[in-house]
């Protein structure tokens, strides 16, 4: 038996209804954006048994379901029941445990319609991940501005300090990020480590950056091959205990690039936890906030993409052993 004709519009009324479903999300709640998870191919026997197969170390998927923390693709509450079709989407809340507050605050250097610039403090992430979820720049931020489309233009570690950008409008928000991708960012940072009296300075490290594999997977290495990597480097003062004050101004912006670079000189930025040796990480409940990473992005300037002015913003912020040295001085 020949299949029914289908009603003129339905095909398109279908297609509109899948667009509305990929492009809907929740809101944010106390600043944190949901997250979602596609449904695969294998067929399960309700949502719950599909949340409990995907997240197995999440133990609370029944509370969580019970308590309306899990929608499908058009927003409805979800029950342990409920059925998990294949290739469906399904919307939750991550719940991490209690996060102990960073002590730091951001400050607020810039904001307008199509940008917000902070001082970011060390030690707090810029976006969630891990453990870290509500003690995010991106979240606070979200929390304090009530912003909710705010995305990072760039990216500083979680150790590093200094000038960092957001975008606030989504049809904006490649314009900006290209900058980065196409290396037209005037970036400076201001760092301390120890003094190398036999090195020529200024100088332009060129080197190729690579993962390393296994343990060590968090630290960059430098390999042989064709530089993937330019930074410049300035002596600008000698401070006490053997220590200097640098400037870098790197060209590119692979990861960890101005701490690999300096290890790899012999010269590892003071209170560095993953070069050159890979320290364990703090624990959350008993944090330690005595030794920041003497690094910091003091200046970013760029040609804004939408209004063609040039867009300077620079921290406020001092490294600590720079301001003792200088106090000592005194």
């Amino acid at each position: 038996m020949p299949p029914s004709p289908m009603k003129p519009g339905a095909c398109s009324a279908r297609c509109a209804c899948k667009v509305r479903e990929l492009n809907w999300k929740p809101a944010a709640r106390d600043g944190v954006s949901a997250s979602r998870v596609g449904v695969g191919a294998v067929r399960h026997d309700h949502v719950l048994e599909f949340l409990q197969t995907r997240f197995p170390a999440v133990p609370n998927w029944p509370e969580r379901l019970a308590a309306g923390e899990v929608l499908d693709a058009q927003g409805n509450p979800m029950h342990a029941a409920s059925p998990c079709l294949p290739g469906s989407l399904i919307w939750y809340w991550r719940s991490p445990p209690p996060e102990p507050r960073v002590p730091f605050e951001i400050e607020l250097l810039h904001q307008d319609e199509h940008l917000v610039v902070v001082d970011k403090p060390h030690f707090l992430p810029v976006t969630p991940g891990g453990r870290h979820l509500q003690e995010t720049v991106l979240v606070r931020l979200k929390q304090r501005l009530g912003i909710e489309t705010l995305a990072p233009m760039h990216r500083l570690d979680k150790d590093t300090a200094g000038v960092l950008a957001f975008t606030v409008k989504p049809a904006s928000r490649h314009a900006y990020q290209s900058l980065f991708a196409e290396h037209r960012v005037h970036k400076v940072y201001e760092a301390i480590a120890p003094w190398r009296s036999e090195l020529q300075w200024p100088l332009t490290h060129c080197c190729r950056l690579e993962e390393r594999k296994g343990v060590g997977f968090m630290q960059m290495q430098v390999v042989d091959g064709s530089p993937n990597a330019e930074t410049q480097i300035e002596w600008t003062a000698q401070l006490s205990a053997g220590l200097a004050l640098y400037r870098l101004t790197p060209r590119t912006g692979r990861k960890h690039q101005l701490r690999a670079q300096m290890n790899a000189l012999a010269i590892p930025i003071v209170f560095d936890r993953i070069y050159p040796e890979l320290l364990p990480e703090r624990m959350a409940a008993a944090p330690d906030y005595s030794e920041p990473l003497q690094l910091l992005a003091r200046e970013l300037r760029f040609e804004d993409p939408i209004s063609g002015r040039v867009r300077e913003f620079r921290s406020q912020r001092q490294l600590a052993l720079a301001e003792s040295s200088a106090l000592a001085g005194q």
